[in-house]
């Protein structure tokens, strides 16, 4: 072969590597991203990957109407004629949600279980004649239908002669410890910071006063938790692993942080503005949980049958909490024959269907997509990994690159009104602002700037046509790093009050007040 030759076939060779390093870019030794601030745990990811899950407020409550009980209550008045556990999870499994949390003890001090320190409990009501167990009834029922289960237990209780003195709190863990030993896996246990001697709405008839900061002593009862359930988080103002979300009303901020400055907060001690927004100079991972009723009040009363939230609304709230970074609590109370009511269930399919419709094509999965910057220039970390239908792989940029952009491209203009986009936050959260845009017969035209994203944001977007869709991250803290990038085209169903979470008339005070 001669000297042509020879460097022919070099030549060939050469641009077969080059390809190859293009084609299969494991040739190419291109580092990871690092973390990028706090990072979640993996109950954290465990936690938010549910983003539906249910609140139920079944108590003694229930059965006297009220919404914060006095604790004097007989526990004869607790009696219910049909209660189902298996019908609740049923119901809230068809309606698409992955758990539920029960109120095994609410203010009052009424256990749903035959504690073993008390005697304001099931064990002395009517119910199967004091041999009823409800929360191994509601574990039973989980576990059957493979429903995540939570359980709530008011660190207040004014049935209690020894609230406020230290011995209470031993008997309170000596509660929670039954709770986490006996029933199974629990993925979430739910402190809230309600306490009446401040006189919170209008008072509760309450005049012991404590110190919520330091009565408690949250970490020794964190501690509990965390030996006994290590796979649960723990809800709060201030964590330790899910915040509130500063309302009941049903909306995350636009801007969502999932961090926050954790010892400036505690159950009952809350900025509600921080904790709506969070900090994005927080110092641990605390991601938002939006708790909110599908009535005015969160126990069930026969008046409030006609005040059940509409489709519109639930999906206001849906887009303002899972769309927003958070995940969505929402409370369906059983009734007093024990099961969830009939209207209650029938809006809950119907949301369930609504949701189905709205996004039920990505219309970017088969779509071509490119990016402005691919990190190394590396297959790893290309454009296609936002489409692949993996949230475990991510389009990232070279590290000094804080603005960037992925382009959606269809083979045919195409209609679209809905925006789903993730960033790969196990390497923290970091995109401040972004812009949505598409390409019309008119041109470019902008659609949305928003600022956060974290785990999921989802936009409601004005209906257009467009051969092209382009997501630009604007700002970030490090470079950006998206898992996911979806589009749909939703049917026209009005938001219920412009896009905003409406709120429900003849609003009652909150059970909980977690303030």
């Amino acid at each position: 072969m001669d000297t042509i030759g020879v460097m022919r076939v070099l030549l060939r060779v050469s641009l077969i590597a080059v390809a190859s390093c293009v084609l299969f870019p494991g040739c190419r030794n291109t580092p990871p991203p690092a973390a990028c601030g706090p990072v979640p745990s993996q109950r954290q990811q465990q936690w938010q990957a549910l983003e539906r899950y249910a609140f139920l407020h079944f108590n003694m409550n229930t059965f006297t109407g009220r919404e914060w009980g006095l604790g004097g209550e007989d526990p004869a008045q607790f009696d219910p004629t049909a209660l189902d556990c298996r019908q609740w999870i049923r119901t809230l499994k068809a309606a698409g949600f992955k758990g539920a949390i029960l109120t095994a003890k609410h203010h009052d001090g009424f256990c749903l279980w035959p504690s073993a320190y008390t005697g304001h409990s099931v064990k002395n009501s009517p119910y199967k004649d004091g041999q009823g167990d409800i929360v191994r009834e509601f574990a039973d029922a989980c576990r059957a239908e493979g429903m995540k289960m939570g359980l709530y237990l008011s660190p207040w209780d004014r049935n209690r002669a020894d609230y406020g003195k230290p011995e209470y709190i031993e008997y309170y863990r000596n509660q929670l410890r039954e709770l986490l030993t006996g029933y199974g896996d629990v993925f979430e246990v739910w402190f809230d910071g309600a306490n009446g001697g401040d006189g919170w709405y209008g008072g509760a008839n309450e005049t012991r006063t404590i110190d919520r900061n330091t009565y408690y002593d949250w970490p020794g009862t964190w501690q509990v938790v965390r030996e006994l359930q290590p796979g649960a988080v723990m809800f709060s103002d201030g964590g330790p692993d899910v915040r509130w979300v500063g309302n009941e009303k049903g909306f995350a901020g636009e801007t969502n942080w999932s961090l926050l400055k954790r010892a400036d907060f505690a159950p009952g001690a809350a900025d509600r503005e921080a904790l709506n927004a969070g900090q994005e100079d927080g110092t641990h991972w605390l991601p938002a949980e939006v708790d909110v009723s599908i009535r005015p009040g969160w126990y069930y009363h026969e008046a409030e049958d006609s005040l059940v939230r509409t489709v519109p609304q639930l999906l206001d709230i849906y887009y303002a909490s899972v769309g927003r970074n958070a995940s969505m609590l929402l409370n369906v109370p059983p009734d007093k024959t024990g099961r969830i009511p009939a209207v209650d269930s029938l809006r809950l399919m119907e949301f369930a269907r609504a949701l189905a419709a709205e996004f039920s094509k990505d219309l970017a999965a088969d779509a071509r997509v490119s990016a402005s910057n691919v990190r190394g220039h590396s297959g790893k970390y290309g454009a296609m990994r936002v489409t692949d239908g993996d949230t475990a792989t991510y389009w990232a940029t070279d590290d000094d690159v804080r603005n960037a952009s992925l382009t959606v491209m269809f083979d045919q203009p195409t209609v679209f009104n809905r925006l789903l986009v993730q960033e790969y936050i196990p390497l923290g959260q970091r995109v401040r602002k972004f812009r949505v845009e598409a390409l019309t017969a008119d041109g470019w035209r902008t659609l949305a700037e928003e600022t956060t994203i974290g785990y999921k944001r989802i936009l409601r977007l004005p209906t257009v046509t467009a051969k092209e869709v382009r997501l630009t991250v604007e700002e970030a803290k490090a470079c950006p790093l998206i898992s996911n990038l979806q589009l749909f085209c939703a049917p026209d169903v009005p938001a219920s009050s412009g896009g905003t979470v409406a709120a429900l008339p003849a609003a009652v005070p909150s059970a909980n007040a977690v303030l």
